[in-house]
């Protein structure tokens, strides 16, 4: 045992997370492991979650060739206000307390589909996305499309799970203002191989929690995510989460450890990478725009009053995105 590796990486650093089948008609089962996993770590795998590795598969190739264009090709697709659209090679900083860089990864941001004349574009994270042209990309807007309902139907499935785990009804992330009408965003991520050093602030991406409610992540099999158990150690001790073939690796975001009174972690991640090209795509939950997001009857009491001031979905996340992307304008000045 004490020789074992993931990829030449010592056992003692891989992190070993609870796995939940979806398919599990014992569902006390798995409320049980998933109340575990988010007491733990805040992370864990789901499988048999309805959603083939043919599919899946076809979504990594789609994304490949996207992140394969020519940059000039890739540039004219830049994110918008909204957040739709590409973002490149350093636009993102998730922890500048710690690097000297920007992430070393180019992203892909697709949200809930919503035409320009609909009322409800005018919402921070509604609108229409930014599509390649189909001669460019044949195929590729169908594919994303069809990936982000069917993660949608994913974490509404985790998502009933959390809810018996929070000793709610099982519905209550159905509710309309909660993931009946979500903001929810596929983001295909690329890590080009610019191999990250922690001691010199040179991370793939910067150590950060997720915003939302839940994320759903597919890797490649290339190790890179590491995840902190304990963000207040000292020191911070980091594992890695290893790949697991047609599995999504699910973690918690801040407006559950919000929603739950602190009962249940949003962890600490990040990725290193060790020099190879590293290909993941995650699909971020949240409620709708007008969600107030207070703590939960469930998790309160007179000797645990909530630990955190309510909050619209929209303003906090507006925020954060504001705090961690290069402001759009940079991108203006630096063309010919």
């Amino acid at each position: 045992m004490e020789n074992q590796s993931v990829n030449g990486i010592e056992a003692g650093k891989i992190s070993v997370l609870n796995c939940i089948d979806l398919s599990n008609p014992d569902i006390h089962q798995s409320v049980s492991l998933l109340k575990q996993a988010c007491l733990d770590s805040g992370f864990f795998y789901i499988v048999n979650h309805g959603i083939s590795e043919e599919f899946m598969d076809e979504v990594f190739a789609q994304s490949r060739r996207m992140f394969g264009l020519p940059l000039s090709d890739k540039m004219k697709l830049l994110r918008n206000e909204k957040h739709r659209g590409y973002t490149p090679v350093l636009d993102e900083i998730l922890d500048p307390e710690n690097q000297v860089h920007g992430d070393y990864k180019e992203g892909y941001y697709i949200g809930v589909e919503v035409a320009e004349d609909d009322p409800a574009s005018e919402k921070p994270f509604y609108g229409p996305n930014v599509w390649p042209a189909p001669g460019l990309l044949p195929g590729w807007r169908e594919t994303m499309e069809r990936f982000h309902q069917e993660a949608l139907k994913v974490s509404r499935a985790v998502a009933r799970i959390i809810a018996l785990a929070l000793d709610l009804e099982v519905d209550f992330f159905d509710r309309p203002q909660m993931l009946g009408e979500p903001i929810a965003t596929l983001r295909l991520l690329h890590y080009e191989g610019q191999v990250s050093d922690p001691s010199k602030g040179i991370y793939g991406a910067g150590a950060h929690s997720d915003y939302g409610l839940i994320t759903l992540l597919a890797t490649d099999d290339v190790i890179g995510l590491q995840i902190c158990k304990d963000k207040d150690a000292k020191p911070q001790i980091w594992e890695y989460v290893p790949p697991l073939k047609g599995a999504f690796i699910v973690n918690l975001g801040d407006m559950l450890e919000r929603w739950s009174n602190g009962i249940f972690k949003s962890t600490l991640h990040r990725v290193l990478v060790n020099g190879q090209e590293r290909y993941s795509i995650a699909y971020f939950v949240e409620p709708s725009h007008d969600c107030l997001v207070e703590c939960l009857p469930t998790c309160k009491s007179e000797n645990n009053p909530p630990k955190f001031p309510p909050i619209l979905c929209r303003t906090y996340l507006s925020q954060r995105y504001e705090d961690t992307h290069t402001d759009l304008s940079i991108y203006n000045k630096t063309e010919v």
